[in-house]
């Protein structure tokens, strides 16, 4: 059962963050094309469907830390410091997605969509800023669920 549930969390990580952390740094460029000359439909499409991206899979990523909190409970190493440090960066990537990444590209979108209304200065630059804060988040759970002190794997 544990080898289900760890094939379950790895399949969920790789299949939902992943989609979000490419759509995320995607969205940037986008957005700036976007914000080009008016009438770019191809460029507006873009924005919408990375942001579709980022916010569907987000929800799907859900599944992450439920298939990983089943899988730490079946190897007994819930209160080991390597999951909790993952934990807590894992709240913290949600909190960004969540609390920052999200609006943020849901005012830039509608700004877009507005043909009068330039979104912020700047706010390209803000979400590659948060994209790459995100990535580095997980790129550091990732390496913790990959190296974790005291692992018995012999890697």
């Amino acid at each position: 059962m544990t080898k289900l549930l760890l094939t379950l969390h790895v399949l969920a990580a790789v299949l939902a963050v992943g989609p979000v952390a490419v759509a995320a740094s995607m969205f940037p460029p986008a957005l700036r094309q976007a914000a080009g000359p008016p009438g770019d439909a191809g460029a507006l499409a873009s924005l919408r469907t990375l942001h579709r991206v980022c916010r569907v899979y987000s929800g799907v990523g859900i599944a992450v830390p439920v298939f990983g909190f089943a899988t730490a409970a079946a190897l007994g190493v819930m209160g080991d410091p390597w999951l909790i440090a993952s934990i807590v960066l894992t709240v913290a990537a949600a909190a960004v997605l969540m609390v920052l990444i999200l609006p943020a590209q849901d005012e830039a979108l509608d700004a877009a969509e507005e043909a009068e209304r330039a979104p912020k200065p700047g706010a390209d630059r803000r979400l590659a800023m948060l994209a790459g804060i995100f990535n580095l988040l997980w790129a550091t759970v990732t390496v913790l669920m990959i190296v974790r002190p005291g692992s018995t794997t012999g890697a």
